[in-house]
């Protein structure tokens, strides 16, 4: 995980701020927000999670609102995964695209009316994404009102094999939720989109309302409060985030997935549909994926176990013998595996599970072997 330097007085501050500062966080830039990195130690909450449950400040992620009569067309035409046939109070990952089939960011799209559709987008694309939807809307004359309400509102994460147990006590209706499905409950007073999703590998639900007003606020810290206080859930930071979502093989922006990298190539064929219909119409990108798809892929992510306890870093050389195959994009020491595990781009030629490569570091090369992802599943 990466920390973007931007002046500390110009960092935005989620609703939540306060309560980090009272549980000591170490606070770091992150995509121009002040974010919690850790409160004590990034290996026991990233335990903590695994065995029970934690709780995570994710306010930073973009949060956007489509409405009107071409709200599903646009969608359709700006995303990888088909929009039309969504259910209300479904959810679906997919991928935006530019013209040569790069990502330009990976978002969930949330389906909450004939007309209206929710996306949450990565903090550090939001501004970039807003732009591009903007001169795709007057190009193409698509009819719809679009809402940015990232800085008024909340988002947490509430994720681990105890989240849905202790979520019971608050409402019957949750537990029952599926994976990749949401409701809209009222809880505090307030009306909060609660969608059975994550980035953990975990069990869980990520939760959003609207902070306009103390009351919201207040509400939040209420809830925060009243989970943290179990001992089954704790606050989390962005550092056990990030060894959760490597563990779990999901991409990161800027790691595994950006502009110049397509998402055949990054292992994300499930959320592309090439044959989405002439209802749904073709996405921006379709064509370089359709050719990608065709002659295959020239180059793989790959999970690799590497020998030894020393985590690659992004951007670290993969090699065959002499010859240089591949960079790393993500890698870590795993707590839950006490194994050292990283993610890579390597040549499609040396992308098979079982394949010999080796990393290498400033002093020699550590071998390492292609393993299957995701490294770890839960039981």
């Amino acid at each position: 995980m990466s920390t973007t330097e931007t002046p500390a007085a110009a960092l935005k501050e989620t609703p939540l701020a306060s309560i980090h500062r009272e549980r000591g966080a170490k606070m770091v830039p992150f995509a121009g927000w002040s974010m919690p990195l850790h409160y004590g130690s990034i290996v026991e909450e990233h335990h903590q999670v695994r065995r029970s449950g934690g709780l995570f400040d994710v306010s930073h992620m973009g949060r956007l609102m489509f409405t009107g009569k071409d709200a599903r067309a646009f969608l359709d035409h700006v995303c990888t995964r088909q929009v039309l046939g969504m259910e209300d109070g479904q959810a679906r990952y997919g991928i935006v695209c530019n013209e040569r089939g790069g990502c330009r960011d990976d978002v969930l799209v949330y389906r909450m009316g004939e007309s209206e559709y929710m996306m949450v987008c990565n903090a550090s694309n939001r501004e970039k994404l807003l732009g591009h939807f903007a001169q795709v809307k007057e190009a193409r004359g698509f009819v719809f009102k679009l809402e940015d309400f990232t800085e008024r509102s909340v988002m947490v994460a509430i994720q681990g094999p105890k989240v849905m147990g202790v979520l019971a006590d608050f409402s019957s209706s949750i537990p029952g939720l599926k994976r990749y499905r949401f409701l809209k409950k009222e809880l505090f007073g307030l009306e909060m989109i609660v969608s059975r999703t994550g980035y953990t590998g975990e069990d869980g639900v990520e939760v959003i309302f609207r902070t306009d007003g103390f009351i919201a606020q207040t509400a939040m810290k209420m809830l925060v409060s009243k989970l943290d206080g179990r001992e089954e859930i704790a606050l989390a930071g962005l550092g056990a985030r990030d060894s959760l979502r490597l563990e779990a093989s999901m991409a990161l922006y800027g790691h595994e997935i950006e502009e110049d990298v397509d998402p055949l190539s990054a292992g994300l064929r499930f959320a592309v549909k090439l044959d989405k219909g002439e209802d749904a119409g073709r996405f921006i990108g379709q064509d370089a994926l359709e050719r990608i798809d065709a002659e295959g892929p020239k180059r793989r992510l790959v999970g690799l176990r590497l020998e030894g306890r020393r985590a690659a870093r992004q951007g670290a050389v993969v090699a065959a013998g002499d010859a240089e195959v591949g960079t790393v994009t993500s890698g870590c020491l795993s707590p839950t595996l006490e194994q050292s595990i990283a993610m890579a781009f390597v040549d499609a030629a040396h992308a098979t599970d079982g394949t010999t490569l080796a990393v290498r570091f400033g002093r020699g090369d550590v071998a390492a072997t292609v393993v299957p992802m995701p490294f770890y599943k839960p039981a």
